[in-house]
């Protein structure tokens, strides 16, 4: 499996628009809806957020993800994408955030995708998520489907 290298950016920067509108264009095609109405740069670039990129043994960035602060214990990952054929950048980017947030103090991950985009949700069950119910936004959204996962082992017990 490829080695990725993972580094904050701006999410204006030009390498991650351009992986956001490869993004947008996937998710138009599989779920009907872009996905950019439900994500601002400038939620990604206050406290206890932050915007990724991965990029490949030549520099090339390949992959982004974002979080954002939605309660005192708890980040939404946002905008989670990995160029085909670039595998394992998804998953180093989860961790990557998910390290991100542990270390900020976080409990709990949260996140949605669409019941129309069943890859993703075979990827968020297999990574450790759980279904929730709707939050937010998606709340009374038929094809919305929310996850979480605790961020600390400690987490994981009071749950088993």
């Amino acid at each position: 499996m490829a080695e990725f290298t993972i580094e904050e950016t701006d999410p204006q920067h030009p390498d991650a628009i351009v992986l956001q509108a490869a993004l947008s264009k996937t998710l138009e095609a599989l779920t009907g809806s872009s996905g950019t109405q439900s994500f601002n740069h400038d939620d990604v670039k206050g406290d206890g957020a932050t915007f990724v990129l991965a990029r490949d043994e030549n520099g090339k960035a390949v992959g982004c993800v974002a979080c954002r602060p939605i309660g005192k214990e708890v980040v939404e990952i946002k905008r989670l994408f990995a160029v085909p054929g670039n595998r394992g950048a998804g998953r180093a980017l989860l961790r990557h955030i998910e390290a991100f947030a542990r270390d900020y103090g976080y409990r709990e991950a949260w996140l949605e995708t669409r019941s129309s985009n069943p890859t993703a949700v075979e990827f968020y069950l297999r990574n450790g998520y759980r279904i929730i119910e709707n939050y937010g936004r998606y709340v009374g959204q038929a094809d919305a489907v929310c996850f979480a996962r605790a961020l600390r082992e400690d987490d994981h017990a009071e749950r088993a």
